[in-house]
Protein backbone atom coordinates (compact mmCIF):
# COMPACT_ATOMS: atom_id res chain seq x y z
CA UNK A 1 0.00 0.00 0.00
CA UNK A 2 1.84 3.42 -0.91
CA UNK A 3 0.42 6.11 1.34
CA UNK A 4 3.86 7.65 2.24
CA UNK A 5 4.70 11.17 0.56
CA UNK A 6 8.59 11.00 0.15
CA UNK A 7 8.87 13.58 -1.74
CA UNK A 8 12.69 12.82 -4.03
CA UNK A 9 15.42 15.54 -2.71
CA UNK A 10 14.04 16.49 -0.07
CA UNK A 11 16.94 15.44 1.67
CA UNK A 12 20.72 16.14 1.20
CA UNK A 13 23.09 13.63 1.92
CA UNK A 14 26.82 13.59 1.15
CA UNK A 15 28.36 11.48 -1.94
CA UNK A 16 31.06 10.80 1.10
CA UNK A 17 28.59 9.01 3.21
CA UNK A 18 28.59 6.03 0.52
CA UNK A 19 31.93 5.51 -0.38
CA UNK A 20 31.94 1.98 1.06
CA UNK A 21 28.94 0.50 -0.27
CA UNK A 22 28.76 -0.27 -3.60
CA UNK A 23 24.87 -1.05 -3.57
CA UNK A 24 23.51 2.03 -2.33
CA UNK A 25 22.49 5.27 -4.96
CA UNK A 26 24.07 8.11 -3.81
CA UNK A 27 23.26 12.02 -4.39
CA UNK A 28 19.56 11.66 -2.56
CA UNK A 29 17.82 8.69 -3.96
CA UNK A 30 15.23 9.18 -1.18
CA UNK A 31 11.53 7.84 -2.77
CA UNK A 32 8.44 5.91 -2.22
CA UNK A 33 7.27 3.35 -4.73
CA UNK A 34 9.33 4.22 -7.11
CA UNK A 35 8.31 3.68 -10.93
CA UNK A 36 10.08 1.49 -13.61
CA UNK A 37 13.03 3.62 -14.66
CA UNK A 38 12.90 5.05 -17.58
CA UNK A 39 15.98 6.55 -19.77
CA UNK A 40 14.63 9.07 -21.98
CA UNK A 41 17.81 11.30 -23.96
CA UNK A 42 20.38 10.00 -22.10
CA UNK A 43 19.57 10.21 -18.54
CA UNK A 44 17.29 8.10 -16.56
CA UNK A 45 14.46 9.17 -14.41
CA UNK A 46 11.85 6.99 -11.81
CA UNK A 47 8.35 8.89 -10.43
CA UNK A 48 6.83 8.23 -7.20
CA UNK A 49 3.95 8.66 -4.70
CA UNK A 50 3.36 12.33 -4.06
CA UNK A 51 4.02 13.49 -7.54
CA UNK A 52 7.90 14.46 -7.80
CA UNK A 53 10.56 11.66 -8.74
CA UNK A 54 14.29 11.09 -9.36
CA UNK A 55 16.74 11.99 -12.41
CA UNK A 56 19.91 10.66 -12.77
CA UNK A 57 23.07 11.75 -15.74
CA UNK A 58 23.92 8.08 -15.25
CA UNK A 59 22.25 5.74 -12.88
CA UNK A 60 24.41 5.98 -10.30
CA UNK A 61 24.17 9.34 -8.53
CA UNK A 62 19.97 10.69 -8.27
CA UNK A 63 18.72 13.72 -7.26
CA UNK A 64 14.98 15.18 -7.24
CA UNK A 65 14.01 17.02 -10.13
CA UNK A 66 11.33 14.93 -12.31
CA UNK A 67 7.61 15.91 -12.36
CA UNK A 68 4.60 14.42 -12.54
CA UNK A 69 1.66 16.21 -12.12
CA UNK A 70 -1.54 14.75 -10.32
CA UNK A 71 0.37 13.74 -7.34
CA UNK A 72 -1.49 10.12 -5.87
CA UNK A 73 0.16 7.47 -5.55
CA UNK A 74 2.56 4.93 -6.72
CA UNK A 75 2.99 5.50 -10.33
CA UNK A 76 4.68 3.03 -12.98
CA UNK A 77 6.13 4.47 -16.27
CA UNK A 78 6.59 2.54 -20.12
CA UNK A 79 7.74 3.70 -23.47
CA UNK A 80 5.84 2.93 -25.75
CA UNK A 81 7.06 4.32 -29.55
CA UNK A 82 9.00 7.79 -28.95
CA UNK A 83 6.22 8.13 -26.12
CA UNK A 84 6.46 7.69 -22.51
CA UNK A 85 3.11 6.58 -20.39
CA UNK A 86 2.55 7.12 -17.08
CA UNK A 87 -0.05 5.58 -15.31
CA UNK A 88 -0.69 6.49 -11.55
CA UNK A 89 -3.46 6.24 -8.74
CA UNK A 90 -5.21 9.14 -7.77
CA UNK A 91 -6.67 7.74 -4.31
CA UNK A 92 -7.20 4.39 -2.90
CA UNK A 93 -5.40 2.14 -0.55
CA UNK A 94 -6.71 2.94 2.53
CA UNK A 95 -6.08 7.06 2.05
CA UNK A 96 -8.47 9.26 3.59
CA UNK A 97 -10.03 5.72 5.16
CA UNK A 98 -11.77 4.30 2.54
CA UNK A 99 -10.77 1.86 -0.58
CA UNK A 100 -12.60 3.63 -3.61
CA UNK A 101 -9.96 5.19 -6.32
CA UNK A 102 -9.33 5.48 -9.94
CA UNK A 103 -6.46 5.04 -11.94
CA UNK A 104 -5.51 7.20 -14.48
CA UNK A 105 -2.89 7.15 -17.56
CA UNK A 106 -1.05 10.05 -19.47
CA UNK A 107 1.04 10.65 -22.11
CA UNK A 108 4.60 13.32 -22.60
CA UNK A 109 6.92 13.38 -25.78
CA UNK A 110 9.61 13.83 -23.19
CA UNK A 111 10.85 13.14 -19.32
CA UNK A 112 12.70 16.13 -18.96
CA UNK A 113 11.12 19.20 -17.27
CA UNK A 114 13.21 21.30 -19.01
CA UNK A 115 12.10 20.35 -22.52
CA UNK A 116 9.82 22.70 -24.39
CA UNK A 117 8.53 19.93 -25.66
CA UNK A 118 7.30 18.83 -21.94
CA UNK A 119 3.96 18.63 -21.45
CA UNK A 120 1.51 15.96 -19.92
CA UNK A 121 -1.78 15.38 -21.88
CA UNK A 122 -5.14 15.25 -19.72
CA UNK A 123 -5.70 12.02 -17.24
CA UNK A 124 -7.58 9.29 -18.79
CA UNK A 125 -9.43 6.89 -16.00
CA UNK A 126 -8.62 3.79 -16.69
CA UNK A 127 -9.76 1.30 -13.49
CA UNK A 128 -11.56 2.22 -9.99
CA UNK A 129 -13.13 0.77 -7.49
CA UNK A 130 -15.73 1.73 -4.55
CA UNK A 131 -15.51 1.87 -1.08
CA UNK A 132 -16.72 -1.54 -0.07
CA UNK A 133 -15.23 -3.25 -3.12
CA UNK A 134 -12.99 -6.23 -3.16
CA UNK A 135 -10.01 -4.29 -4.45
CA UNK A 136 -8.32 -1.21 -4.64
CA UNK A 137 -7.79 0.58 -7.74
CA UNK A 138 -3.91 1.68 -6.72
CA UNK A 139 -0.28 0.59 -7.77
CA UNK A 140 -0.43 0.45 -11.48
CA UNK A 141 2.04 -1.60 -12.93
CA UNK A 142 2.14 -1.61 -16.88
CA UNK A 143 3.32 -4.66 -19.46
CA UNK A 144 3.56 -3.87 -23.32
CA UNK A 145 3.55 -7.17 -24.40
CA UNK A 146 6.59 -7.94 -26.66
CA UNK A 147 4.52 -10.98 -28.75
CA UNK A 148 2.22 -9.18 -29.75
CA UNK A 149 2.01 -5.37 -28.41
CA UNK A 150 -0.76 -5.17 -26.41
CA UNK A 151 -0.69 -4.02 -23.49
CA UNK A 152 -1.47 -4.61 -19.70
CA UNK A 153 -1.92 -2.71 -16.55
CA UNK A 154 -2.65 -4.56 -13.29
CA UNK A 155 -3.57 -3.29 -10.04
CA UNK A 156 -4.62 -3.56 -6.39
CA UNK A 157 -4.19 -3.79 -2.43
CA UNK A 158 -4.11 -6.19 -0.01
CA UNK A 159 -7.45 -4.92 0.71
CA UNK A 160 -8.44 -7.35 -2.22
CA UNK A 161 -7.56 -8.52 -5.43
CA UNK A 162 -4.72 -7.57 -7.75
CA UNK A 163 -6.99 -6.91 -11.01
CA UNK A 164 -5.77 -6.98 -14.70
CA UNK A 165 -7.43 -4.95 -17.37
CA UNK A 166 -6.31 -4.35 -21.10
CA UNK A 167 -5.69 -1.08 -22.48
CA UNK A 168 -5.27 0.71 -26.19
CA UNK A 169 -1.46 1.13 -26.69
CA UNK A 170 -2.24 4.03 -29.26
CA UNK A 171 -4.21 5.64 -26.93
CA UNK A 172 -3.49 4.62 -23.54
CA UNK A 173 -7.33 4.07 -22.78
CA UNK A 174 -9.18 0.99 -21.19
CA UNK A 175 -9.95 -1.18 -24.26
CA UNK A 176 -13.61 -1.03 -24.77
CA UNK A 177 -15.75 -3.87 -22.73
CA UNK A 178 -12.85 -5.20 -21.46
CA UNK A 179 -13.66 -6.72 -18.52
CA UNK A 180 -10.92 -6.34 -15.26
CA UNK A 181 -9.80 -10.18 -14.29
CA UNK A 182 -8.57 -11.49 -10.81
CA UNK A 183 -5.13 -12.71 -10.67
CA UNK A 184 -3.99 -12.73 -7.39
CA UNK A 185 -4.41 -11.67 -4.11
CA UNK A 186 -2.43 -11.26 -0.38
CA UNK A 187 -0.24 -8.85 -2.39
CA UNK A 188 0.38 -5.44 -3.92
CA UNK A 189 2.75 -3.21 -5.95
CA UNK A 190 1.84 -5.49 -8.41
CA UNK A 191 3.50 -5.51 -12.22
CA UNK A 192 4.28 -7.63 -15.45
CA UNK A 193 7.24 -9.03 -17.44
CA UNK A 194 8.00 -11.51 -19.94
CA UNK A 195 10.97 -13.96 -19.99
CA UNK A 196 11.53 -17.00 -22.37
CA UNK A 197 7.80 -18.17 -23.15
CA UNK A 198 6.75 -16.73 -19.19
CA UNK A 199 4.65 -14.12 -18.10
CA UNK A 200 5.62 -12.92 -14.69
CA UNK A 201 3.58 -11.69 -12.41
CA UNK A 202 5.38 -9.60 -9.43
CA UNK A 203 3.76 -8.55 -6.24
CA UNK A 204 4.81 -6.94 -3.01
CA UNK A 205 3.77 -9.29 0.17
CA UNK A 206 4.08 -8.20 3.89
CA UNK A 207 3.34 -5.03 5.62
CA UNK A 208 4.37 -1.70 4.37
CA UNK A 209 4.68 1.58 5.70
CA UNK A 210 6.55 1.22 9.18
CA UNK A 211 9.89 1.78 8.23
CA UNK A 212 12.81 -1.01 9.48
CA UNK A 213 9.94 -2.49 10.86
CA UNK A 214 7.86 -3.29 7.36
CA UNK A 215 8.14 -6.38 6.03
CA UNK A 216 7.58 -6.17 2.47
CA UNK A 217 9.08 -8.58 0.26
CA UNK A 218 8.59 -9.15 -3.14
CA UNK A 219 7.47 -12.32 -4.88
CA UNK A 220 5.94 -13.97 -7.98
CA UNK A 221 4.21 -16.42 -9.88
CA UNK A 222 4.16 -17.19 -13.78
CA UNK A 223 2.00 -18.30 -16.58
CA UNK A 224 2.06 -19.31 -20.22
CA UNK A 225 -0.51 -16.20 -20.85
CA UNK A 226 -0.85 -12.87 -19.77
CA UNK A 227 -4.23 -13.58 -17.77
CA UNK A 228 -3.37 -16.48 -15.69
CA UNK A 229 -3.20 -18.22 -13.59
CA UNK A 230 -0.08 -17.40 -12.12
CA UNK A 231 1.92 -19.67 -10.10
CA UNK A 232 4.74 -20.55 -8.10
CA UNK A 233 7.56 -22.49 -8.03
CA UNK A 234 5.75 -25.31 -6.10
CA UNK A 235 2.03 -25.16 -7.52
CA UNK A 236 0.58 -22.20 -5.63
CA UNK A 237 -1.73 -20.19 -7.49
CA UNK A 238 -1.36 -16.77 -6.63
CA UNK A 239 -4.92 -16.02 -6.46
CA UNK A 240 -5.22 -18.36 -3.46
CA UNK A 241 -2.01 -16.31 -2.27
CA UNK A 242 1.41 -18.04 -4.00
CA UNK A 243 4.46 -16.98 -4.61
CA UNK A 244 7.79 -17.36 -4.71
CA UNK A 245 10.52 -15.01 -3.41
CA UNK A 246 12.15 -12.94 -5.43
CA UNK A 247 14.15 -10.10 -3.21
CA UNK A 248 13.53 -9.05 0.85
CA UNK A 249 15.56 -7.25 3.63
CA UNK A 250 19.08 -6.69 3.52
CA UNK A 251 21.97 -6.36 6.27
CA UNK A 252 20.68 -2.37 6.66
CA UNK A 253 17.78 -1.74 4.44
CA UNK A 254 13.89 -3.08 4.91
CA UNK A 255 10.81 -3.82 3.20
CA UNK A 256 11.48 -4.27 -0.54
CA UNK A 257 8.33 -3.15 -2.52
CA UNK A 258 7.46 -1.64 -6.04
CA UNK A 259 9.05 -4.06 -8.61
CA UNK A 260 10.53 -2.80 -12.20
CA UNK A 261 12.50 -4.71 -14.38
CA UNK A 262 15.38 -2.73 -16.77
CA UNK A 263 16.85 -4.72 -19.49
CA UNK A 264 20.37 -3.17 -20.11
CA UNK A 265 21.47 -5.35 -22.88
CA UNK A 266 21.00 -9.41 -24.42
CA UNK A 267 22.27 -11.18 -20.78
CA UNK A 268 22.21 -8.55 -18.04
CA UNK A 269 18.86 -6.76 -16.62
CA UNK A 270 18.65 -5.20 -13.21
CA UNK A 271 15.79 -4.48 -10.90
CA UNK A 272 14.46 -1.21 -9.07
CA UNK A 273 12.84 -0.95 -6.17
CA UNK A 274 12.65 0.80 -3.08
CA UNK A 275 13.51 -0.55 0.72
CA UNK A 276 10.90 1.57 3.09
CA UNK A 277 14.06 1.83 5.65
CA UNK A 278 17.83 2.27 4.81
CA UNK A 279 19.39 2.58 8.42
CA UNK A 280 22.86 3.95 6.47
CA UNK A 281 20.70 6.57 5.39
CA UNK A 282 18.40 8.01 8.63
CA UNK A 283 15.46 5.11 8.03
CA UNK A 284 14.13 6.99 5.06
CA UNK A 285 12.83 5.05 2.04
CA UNK A 286 15.09 5.03 -1.17
CA UNK A 287 15.79 3.66 -4.42
CA UNK A 288 17.46 0.50 -4.79
CA UNK A 289 19.29 -1.34 -8.28
CA UNK A 290 20.14 -4.99 -8.10
CA UNK A 291 21.15 -7.54 -10.92
CA UNK A 292 18.41 -9.65 -12.21
CA UNK A 293 19.62 -13.65 -12.47
CA UNK A 294 17.32 -16.22 -13.70
CA UNK A 295 17.46 -19.70 -12.49
CA UNK A 296 15.66 -22.46 -14.43
CA UNK A 297 13.58 -19.29 -15.38
CA UNK A 298 12.45 -17.96 -12.06
CA UNK A 299 13.49 -14.67 -11.02
CA UNK A 300 16.11 -13.42 -8.40
CA UNK A 301 18.27 -11.14 -6.76
CA UNK A 302 21.63 -11.01 -8.04
CA UNK A 303 24.76 -9.23 -6.25
CA UNK A 304 26.64 -6.34 -7.02
CA UNK A 305 30.48 -6.30 -6.07
CA UNK A 306 31.43 -4.47 -3.08
CA UNK A 307 35.09 -3.91 -1.95
CA UNK A 308 37.10 -6.74 -1.17
CA UNK A 309 39.87 -8.70 -2.00
CA UNK A 310 38.98 -10.79 -5.40
CA UNK A 311 39.90 -13.89 -7.71
CA UNK A 312 38.53 -13.07 -11.35
CA UNK A 313 38.23 -16.18 -13.02
CA UNK A 314 37.51 -16.93 -17.08
CA UNK A 315 34.04 -18.24 -17.38
CA UNK A 316 36.07 -20.13 -20.36
CA UNK A 317 38.32 -22.37 -18.09
CA UNK A 318 38.08 -20.53 -14.74
CA UNK A 319 41.94 -19.77 -14.84
CA UNK A 320 42.41 -16.75 -13.17
CA UNK A 321 43.52 -12.90 -14.17
CA UNK A 322 47.18 -12.04 -13.01
CA UNK A 323 50.04 -9.88 -13.66
CA UNK A 324 52.05 -11.23 -16.14
CA UNK A 325 55.52 -12.11 -13.93
CA UNK A 326 58.09 -14.47 -14.05
CA UNK A 327 57.24 -17.51 -11.28
CA UNK A 328 58.76 -17.37 -7.81
CA UNK A 329 58.90 -20.44 -6.31
CA UNK A 330 56.81 -20.36 -2.41
CA UNK A 331 58.04 -22.21 0.74
CA UNK A 332 56.65 -25.27 0.91
CA UNK A 333 58.51 -27.25 -1.34
CA UNK A 334 57.68 -31.35 -1.52
CA UNK A 335 58.16 -33.14 1.86
CA UNK A 336 57.55 -36.59 0.32
CA UNK A 337 55.28 -38.95 1.32
CA UNK A 338 57.04 -39.89 5.31
CA UNK A 339 56.67 -37.35 7.88
CA UNK A 340 59.51 -37.22 10.30
CA UNK A 341 57.80 -38.31 13.30
CA UNK A 342 60.70 -36.05 15.43
CA UNK A 343 59.39 -32.53 13.87
CA UNK A 344 56.61 -31.07 14.79
CA UNK A 345 53.73 -30.16 12.48
CA UNK A 346 54.33 -26.25 11.38
CA UNK A 347 52.47 -23.87 9.41
CA UNK A 348 53.96 -22.75 6.10
CA UNK A 349 53.36 -19.06 5.22
CA UNK A 350 51.59 -18.36 1.61
CA UNK A 351 54.03 -16.18 -0.34
CA UNK A 352 53.39 -12.61 0.32
CA UNK A 353 53.64 -9.46 -1.79
CA UNK A 354 56.90 -8.49 0.30
CA UNK A 355 58.70 -12.32 -1.15
CA UNK A 356 57.72 -11.24 -4.47
CA UNK A 357 57.23 -6.97 -5.15
CA UNK A 358 60.82 -6.59 -6.26
CA UNK A 359 60.47 -8.89 -9.09
CA UNK A 360 57.25 -7.01 -10.49
CA UNK A 361 57.79 -4.70 -13.59
CA UNK A 362 58.40 -0.87 -12.79
CA UNK A 363 56.57 0.00 -15.85
CA UNK A 364 53.50 -0.74 -17.85
CA UNK A 365 52.91 -4.96 -17.87
CA UNK A 366 50.24 -6.73 -20.10
CA UNK A 367 48.25 -9.45 -17.93
CA UNK A 368 47.32 -13.15 -18.51
CA UNK A 369 45.03 -15.97 -17.27
CA UNK A 370 46.56 -19.07 -15.50
CA UNK A 371 45.71 -21.51 -12.76
CA UNK A 372 44.66 -20.37 -9.10
CA UNK A 373 47.43 -20.26 -6.68
CA UNK A 374 46.57 -17.76 -4.47
CA UNK A 375 49.98 -15.51 -5.63
CA UNK A 376 50.19 -12.02 -4.77
CA UNK A 377 50.27 -11.39 -8.66
CA UNK A 378 46.57 -13.09 -8.98
CA UNK A 379 45.11 -10.81 -6.17
CA UNK A 380 43.32 -8.24 -6.76
CA UNK A 381 41.80 -4.96 -4.71
CA UNK A 382 38.81 -3.88 -5.93
CA UNK A 383 37.42 -0.71 -4.42
CA UNK A 384 34.24 1.33 -5.57
CA UNK A 385 34.99 5.06 -6.80
CA UNK A 386 31.64 6.91 -6.52
CA UNK A 387 33.68 10.12 -6.80
CA UNK A 388 34.13 8.62 -10.71
CA UNK A 389 30.42 8.23 -11.35
CA UNK A 390 28.48 5.27 -12.21
CA UNK A 391 26.01 3.81 -14.51
CA UNK A 392 22.49 1.95 -13.72
CA UNK A 393 23.01 0.50 -10.37
CA UNK A 394 26.27 0.69 -9.51
CA UNK A 395 29.46 2.88 -9.50
CA UNK A 396 32.98 2.43 -11.13
CA UNK A 397 35.70 0.31 -9.53
CA UNK A 398 39.30 0.53 -9.57
CA UNK A 399 41.20 -2.97 -9.85
CA UNK A 400 44.43 -2.87 -8.45
CA UNK A 401 47.11 -5.61 -7.60
CA UNK A 402 46.59 -5.87 -3.87
CA UNK A 403 49.18 -3.64 -1.90
CA UNK A 404 50.00 -2.25 -4.74
CA UNK A 405 48.69 1.08 -6.54
CA UNK A 406 49.33 -1.14 -10.19
CA UNK A 407 46.04 -0.73 -11.70
CA UNK A 408 44.09 -2.64 -14.52
CA UNK A 409 44.07 -0.52 -17.92
CA UNK A 410 42.69 -0.20 -21.46
CA UNK A 411 45.00 0.52 -23.94
CA UNK A 412 44.43 2.31 -27.59
CA UNK A 413 44.60 -0.84 -29.20
CA UNK A 414 42.06 -2.41 -27.41
CA UNK A 415 44.27 -4.39 -24.97
CA UNK A 416 44.04 -4.35 -21.04
CA UNK A 417 47.35 -3.96 -19.28
CA UNK A 418 48.52 -2.91 -15.87
CA UNK A 419 50.36 0.41 -15.02
CA UNK A 420 52.08 1.24 -12.09
CA UNK A 421 50.07 4.03 -10.77
CA UNK A 422 46.30 4.17 -10.52
CA UNK A 423 45.51 8.14 -11.82
CA UNK A 424 41.71 8.07 -12.10
CA UNK A 425 41.75 7.94 -15.76
CA UNK A 426 38.59 6.81 -17.70
CA UNK A 427 40.76 3.85 -18.43
CA UNK A 428 41.77 2.56 -15.43
CA UNK A 429 37.70 2.64 -14.39
CA UNK A 430 35.66 -0.34 -14.90
CA UNK A 431 32.10 -1.09 -14.71
CA UNK A 432 31.19 -4.20 -13.69
CA UNK A 433 27.38 -6.19 -14.09
CA UNK A 434 26.71 -9.38 -12.88
CA UNK A 435 24.98 -10.98 -15.72
CA UNK A 436 21.45 -13.12 -15.66
CA UNK A 437 23.44 -16.54 -15.03
CA UNK A 438 25.44 -15.09 -11.97
CA UNK A 439 28.56 -14.54 -14.04
CA UNK A 440 29.74 -11.02 -14.48
CA UNK A 441 30.93 -8.57 -17.72
CA UNK A 442 34.09 -6.32 -16.97
CA UNK A 443 33.67 -2.77 -18.62
CA UNK A 444 36.04 -0.25 -18.61
CA UNK A 445 34.77 3.43 -18.38
CA UNK A 446 36.75 3.73 -21.57
CA UNK A 447 38.88 2.76 -24.51
CA UNK A 448 41.12 5.33 -25.53
CA UNK A 449 40.98 6.48 -28.80
CA UNK A 450 37.77 4.61 -29.50
CA UNK A 451 34.86 7.32 -29.38
CA UNK A 452 32.76 5.49 -26.94
CA UNK A 453 32.61 2.17 -28.34
CA UNK A 454 31.75 -0.22 -25.34
CA UNK A 455 34.52 -3.58 -25.38
CA UNK A 456 34.60 -5.45 -22.38
CA UNK A 457 37.05 -7.50 -20.79
CA UNK A 458 37.29 -11.01 -23.13
CA UNK A 459 39.31 -14.40 -23.31
CA UNK A 460 40.96 -15.19 -26.30
CA UNK A 461 42.31 -18.86 -26.11
CA UNK A 462 42.97 -19.83 -22.35
CA UNK A 463 45.67 -17.73 -21.13
CA UNK A 464 45.55 -13.95 -23.03
CA UNK A 465 42.85 -11.63 -22.10
CA UNK A 466 41.90 -8.27 -24.89
CA UNK A 467 38.87 -5.85 -25.31
CA UNK A 468 36.37 -6.94 -27.23
CA UNK A 469 32.34 -6.63 -28.00
CA UNK A 470 30.22 -8.17 -25.41
CA UNK A 471 28.70 -11.30 -26.48
CA UNK A 472 26.16 -13.11 -23.65
CA UNK A 473 25.89 -16.45 -25.52
CA UNK A 474 30.06 -16.69 -25.60
CA UNK A 475 31.73 -17.60 -21.78
CA UNK A 476 35.15 -15.67 -23.31
CA UNK A 477 32.73 -12.79 -22.51
CA UNK A 478 31.89 -13.97 -18.82
CA UNK A 479 33.85 -13.89 -16.02
CA UNK A 480 33.60 -14.66 -12.27
CA UNK A 481 34.94 -13.14 -8.80
CA UNK A 482 35.79 -15.18 -5.52
CA UNK A 483 36.41 -13.29 -2.49
CA UNK A 484 39.86 -13.80 -0.50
Amino acid sequence: MKTRNILAGALCVASAAFAQNSNAQIGAPFIHDPSTIMECDGKYYTFGTGGGGLISEDGWTWNGGAERPGGGAAPDAIKIGDRYLIAYSTTGGGLGGGHAGKVVTMWNKTLDPKSPDFKFTEPIEVANSEYDEDCDAIDAGLLLDPTDGRLWLTYGTYFGFIRLVELDPKTGERVKGNKAIDVAIDCEASDLMYHNGWYYLLGTHGTCCDGANSTYNIVCGRSRTVTGPYVDNVGRDMIHGGGKMVVDAEDRRFGAGHFGREIITDGIEKMSFHFEADLDLSGYSTLAIRPIIWKNDWPTVGENIEDGVYEISSERRGYALELSVDFTRAEGGMRWFNRNQERPIEKVKNQALADVQSTFPKGENPVRMNEWMNRPHQRWQITAVPEKGGYLGGPYFKIVIEGTNRALAATADAEVVTVPEYTGADEQLWRIDQCIDGTYRIMPKSVPGHNGEELVLYSIGDSTPTLAKFDFNNDNAKWNFKKK
